[in-house]
């Protein structure tokens, strides 16, 4: 097994409503769907976002996108419109996930790094 970032297993985008932040997430291939599945939950999103994500996070998963989607409540300091936070609308959170490191079986890993154009 390999530890790599989500960063060459997915794709990922995030805003705001009010004080949650959504972020979603998305598979480069059908084939890391399962592992996004199995290994990014709620709570290692929430221990992700600690001291960020101050209420819980919620996971939905789309399986006909090959996607999950998160919604960290309670992380925008109020929102965009109160919020003295440098990114109110939580537009960096999706890059933030990215760095997340997941175990990945080794052929995949190499195959995951070749794909998002580095080398294994």
């Amino acid at each position: 097994m390999a530890a790599i970032r989500l960063l060459h297993l997915a794709h990922a985008r995030s805003g705001d409503k009010g004080d949650t932040a959504n972020v979603g997430l998305i598979a480069r291939d059908p084939e890391f769907y399962p592992l996004l599945v199995e290994q990014v939950t709620s709570g290692k999103v929430k221990e992700h976002f600690a001291g960020i994500c101050l209420g819980e996070v919620e996971r939905f998963e789309l399986p006909n996108l090959h996607a999950l989607n998160f919604l960290l409540h309670n992380a925008l300091g109020g929102g965009g419109t109160v919020s003295l936070k440098t990114d109110a609308q939580g537009k960096t959170l999706s890059t933030a996930l990215l760095r997340l490191r997941i175990d990945v079986p080794d052929a995949m890993a190499e195959r995951a790094m070749q794909q998002s154009g580095e080398a294994a």
